[in-house]
């Protein structure tokens, strides 16, 4: 069987780190997710979504994220039983995040400024991601005649 969500949408409100009876860190919160389908001649449409993390994963978002910074979650779908005040049995759904990213980069707005920024890694534009200094045993190709295929 298989139970795998991944969604990418921005925080509704600023994420509360709680810890239970036993210490252990908890966060929930909702992301809005707009569909991808629009009704000719409609406005988008956003569904909140309600996500649930446990331990370092909730330490991790209450340190980074802020209302409104994008997110990427990936986890599995729980739903929960319930009995209103009313007598009424419900049903809640809830994402169980295993693994969230960051949904987009500093200078678009992704990671509010604070004491914390020193302790984001950062990706340096300036440094390529591979260089040929680096190659080692590699040889740089220059045409299709050198190919080996």
């Amino acid at each position: 069987m298989l139970n795998v969500v991944c969604l990418m949408g921005r925080l509704g409100d600023n994420p509360e780190l709680r810890h239970t009876q036993t210490q252990i860190p908890v966060t929930s919160f909702s992301i809005a997710v707009n569909r991808t389908f629009q009704p000719k001649g409609q406005e988008k449409q956003t569904d909140w979504i309600n996500i649930v993390a446990w331990r370092s994963t909730a330490e991790f978002i209450c340190k980074y994220f802020r209302k409104g910074s994008m997110i990427a979650v990936q986890g599995s779908l729980q739903s929960r039983n319930f009995t209103d005040k009313e007598g009424n049995k419900r049903t809640s759904y809830e994402v169980v995040a295993d693994n969230v990213f960051f949904g987009e980069s500093r200078r678009e707005g992704g990671v509010p400024s604070g004491s914390y920024d020193s302790q984001i890694p950062q990706y340096n534009e300036a440094q390529p991601a591979f260089s040929t200094a680096d190659s080692g045993d590699f040889e740089e190709i220059v045409g299709d005649d050198e190919l080996p295929f």
